[in-house]
């Protein structure tokens, strides 16, 4: 899954990516709005976090332009404004969810999750295809209730990204497009290298 990270401390923005590459994401990380502005128009997103505070100018915003011209992509807010009145507003505008800075990284790990599951269509962390089950939360996949060793890095985030898609048709530049951030190399057989692996893990 690919997230637009938008924050301009280098430190927390730097501490944010590493966690989220961790967690399998592929993560565009930019520190002002304009570069997010050209990232939204020129790249399909499956999530984008939020700082509200920019050089040049408040995210709240984007937020706002995002929603009035009726992108659907979910958007956490990241803020030190920890009033009740911020949160709201935040909200109000279109947020799908608000942490306040500092926050614990795990459990930032687990709203981003949550959040891309509920407009995946599925809020269940657990997605059953036949006799395969992928745990989006411990982050294994289950071959007839036998755990198969796939970490949902690498091959594994690409059975996550299929599980979720498994109704869909899938286009192998659009498969690449959502597991790579900006600067990541590809190769061309990419898509059938992940294939080959899970095939014979899950046989």
């Amino acid at each position: 899954m690919r997230i637009l990270l938008i924050e301009d401390t280098e430190g927390l923005g730097e501490a944010i990516k590493d966690h989220l590459d961790d967690e399998g994401y592929a993560v565009d990380w930019v520190k002002t709005l304009w570069s997010a502005e050209s990232c939204i128009k020129t790249t399909c997103y499956d999530l984008v976090m939020l700082d509200l505070m920019l050089p040049d100018g408040n995210g709240l915003n984007l937020l706002l332009d995002i929603r009035r011209n009726k992108i659907q992509i979910p958007v956490i807010i990241m803020t030190a404004k920890d009033q009740v009145t911020d949160r709201v507003k935040g909200l109000n505008a279109g947020a799908d969810d608000y942490l306040v800075k500092p926050f614990d990284l795990d459990e930032m790990a687990a709203r981003v999750a949550a959040v891309c599951r509920r407009y995946s269509g599925n809020p269940n962390p657990n997605i059953v295809i036949g006799n395969l089950e992928v745990n989006l939360t411990e982050k294994v996949v289950y071959l007839s209730d036998s755990k198969v060793g796939t970490h949902i890095t690498e091959s594994g985030q690409f059975l996550k990204f299929l599980s979720i898609i498994q109704d869909s048709c899938l286009v192998d530049l659009d498969s690449k497009k959502g597991l790579y951030a900006f600067g990541a190399e590809i190769e061309s057989n990419t898509v059938e290298v992940y294939i080959s692996r899970l095939r014979k893990k899950t046989g």
